[in-house]
């Protein structure tokens, strides 16, 4: 039995197979807890509070239950549990191909190959950067980064910065500019947005509460829809808060619409600014509204709140063009989303969009699972919240296999005893 890779995935099977007497060998390409600490910026944070982490039998145990773990203290969180564990883990391990053989799977890895008769990919669905097609059009002297790549403001060269995407990561890499008082250009998609607190509780506690986290997919309306949509953005800094990009505005980050074509001497910017951040406010809206009529049928004794209103708005000519010459950038940070790359699997388990096929994780390869992908289940399957559920239905299907192998072995053996 083995698991490929060692993130909160990972380590959530694991722990729910060895509950189940089932020790699977752990492989991991870097460390446990690389992604978290080498892969994201230095003030990051969760943007859902602590106690939603409740990794199997090792929940969020720290005295801020209400705040947002920063990136140190998640890594802490997932190497202590990993230690909790003791799992048969060896890090440091690529794995280049996984492809069927005999009624099992051969894994070659940088150590030789491996044979198991099952396996649980757990490596996620976020592997490469997006990068918009013209972005070697630039000129060479401005600093390209991904999302991944980022740091710090003073990681970056002197000057203004471009950020291109308005998802979680996006708008918070761009506040992060922004309150170091860098100039931040920040070109504006449709992300939708999010309120923080609302009616006296965190917007994710009125959610929980509502089952809107443990609704599956398969009730959802259009389920390849939402799996392709946009996180909503907001963010754990300073406690916790919601990000509003017109009062931004309003303090000097200059917003652009979508990007749309690169020069090396000007870029251009689609005109949807306006309804793009009027889409983002009636999302959030709604999801005040939703709470409120929640609220209602409940009976719920909480304070009210006034409705939203815009403090700012694209001026009329408002300019969709960035002249290089006038403004040199220092940099252009991509927050422009991930694509999954599962190239090293010859096994044919994927749509025609190269996404695994599944029914919550069950692969049509019998033995072969995946686990910790984007809304596997449930909105909480790729995350802290959500990934122990998914983790104990994939065990117990794997313990069911195993149990249905060894009395099939069992009975060839019988047979053959009596035959002889």
């Amino acid at each position: 039995m083995v698991v490929v890779g060692a993130g909160q995935a990972g380590l959530a099977i694991t722990a729910c197979l060895q509950r189940r007497g089932i020790r699977p060998l752990l492989l991991e390409q870097q460390r446990i807890g690389h992604a978290w600490e080498q892969q994201r910026w230095d003030s990051f944070c969760l943007v859902t509070p602590n106690w939603q982490c409740r990794l199997p039998d090792f929940p969020y145990d720290g005295a801020d239950p209400e705040g947002f773990m920063g990136r140190a203290e998640i890594v802490d969180y997932l190497r202590r549990f990993a230690s909790q564990l003791q799992p048969d883990v060896r890090e440091g391990v690529s794995v280049s191909r996984l492809g069927r053989h005999g009624s099992g799977y051969r894994l070659s890895t940088t150590e030789g190959e491996i044979d198991a008769d099952q396996v649980v990919i757990a490596t996620g669905g976020y592997h490469r950067p997006k990068r918009h097609p013209q972005a070697e059009r630039l000129p060479a002297s401005v600093l390209q980064l991904d999302a991944r790549q980022y740091r710090n403001p003073a990681q970056l060269p002197p000057g203004p910065v471009l950020v291109v995407g308005s998802g979680q990561s996006g708008a918070q890499i761009a506040e992060d500019l922004h309150l170091a008082g860098r100039r931040v250009h920040l070109s504006v998609g449709s992300a939708p947005r999010s309120p923080r607190r609302y009616r006296g509780k965190d917007v994710v506690d009125w959610l929980d509460r509502m089952g809107y986290y443990a609704m599956p997919i398969s009730e959802h309306a259009d389920p390849r829809a939402v799996r392709g949509k946009t996180n909503h953005y907001l963010t754990g800094r300073d406690g916790g808060r919601e990000i509003d990009l017109r009062q931004r505005a309003l303090e000097g980050m200059v917003l652009h619409g979508r990007l749309v074509e690169l020069g090396p001497d000007q870029i251009e910017f689609s005109a949807d600014l306006a309804a793009n951040l009027d889409q983002a406010d009636a999302v959030y809206s709604r999801i005040r509204t939703s709470i409120d009529a929640w609220i209602a049928r409940e009976g719920i004794d909480a304070p009210a709140e006034p409705g939203y209103c815009p403090c700012w708005e694209p001026p009329a000519g408002h300019p969709t063009r960035l002249d290089l010459a006038n403004e040199p950038l220092a940099a252009v940070i991509w927050c422009t989303g991930y694509g999954s790359d599962f190239s090293w699997i010859d096994v044919p388990v994927f749509d025609g969009r190269g996404a695994p096929a599944h029914e919550r994780g069950i692969s049509p390869s019998a033995g072969l699972y995946f686990l910790g992908l984007p809304w596997l289940h449930t909105w909480g399957s790729g995350r802290f919240c959500g990934v122990a559920e998914d983790a104990e239905y994939l065990a117990e299907a794997i313990r069911l296999r195993h149990q249905w192998r060894d009395a099939s072995q069992e009975r060839l053996e019988c047979t053959a005893l009596l035959g002889s």
